[in-house]
């Protein structure tokens, strides 16, 4: 490609992705929601879980850090743990059982009630996000999920589902960016006025 037609390409992404973003705002409801009920579960002492894959994964890793450590505030930790961080624990599960059942098993084991638990799934359909937040909601958690075509089988398991309306898995995941940054920064905002 030429100079000029990378700038233009260049162009045309930015564009795209604005366009998705703004076409999201409808979404104030869903978002609204889960900035409610993650401030909730923090101050009663609860914790944040949330999983995916590839991209997701590193999604879920981003949030948990700003809860742990901070958003845009000064403030205590808010306890967050992402289930794709430790691969022994991911290997030995897919090896022993099925990579089906990764978040699902370590839910059993560390999602207690009142827990939120935040799946994230471009397709809406990844089985093992799918398996993790029904065994959350067995165990007592709040489910939501971070999902884009239409929310495919996830969007009818969960307590909230944020649905970005788009195919393309970049400009999906580009949204469920902001959408994390805007939920970190009003949870931040929510606790500080509560202290």
């Amino acid at each position: 490609m030429k100079y000029a037609e990378i700038k233009n390409e260049i162009k045309k992404i930015i564009t795209a992705s604005s366009e998705i973003i703004n076409h999201s705002s409808h979404l104030t409801n869903e978002i609204a929601e889960t900035v409610n009920i993650i401030s909730k579960c923090l101050c009663k002492g609860k914790k944040i879980i949330l999983f995916g894959n590839g991209g997701s994964a590193a999604d879920a890793q981003h949030i948990a850090a700003e809860f742990v450590g901070r958003f845009k505030m000064e403030r205590i930790s808010y306890p967050a743990l992402a289930l794709t961080t430790d691969s022994s624990v991911i290997t030995s599960i897919a090896n022993d059982y099925s990579y089906e059942l990764i978040f699902s098993r370590q839910c059993e084991s560390l999602v207690n009630r009142g827990d939120v638990v935040i799946g994230i799934s471009t397709s809406g359909n990844s089985e093992n996000v799918k398996n993790g937040l029904i065994t959350a909601k067995k165990k007592g958690a709040l489910t939501i999920a971070l999902l884009g075509n239409k929310g495919g089988i996830i969007k009818n398991l969960v307590n909230v589902a944020i649905i970005v309306d788009s195919s393309s898995t970049p400009r999906i995941q580009e949204v469920h960016r902001v959408f994390a940054h805007i939920i970190c920064e009003l949870v931040e905002q929510n606790l500080n006025k509560k202290n």
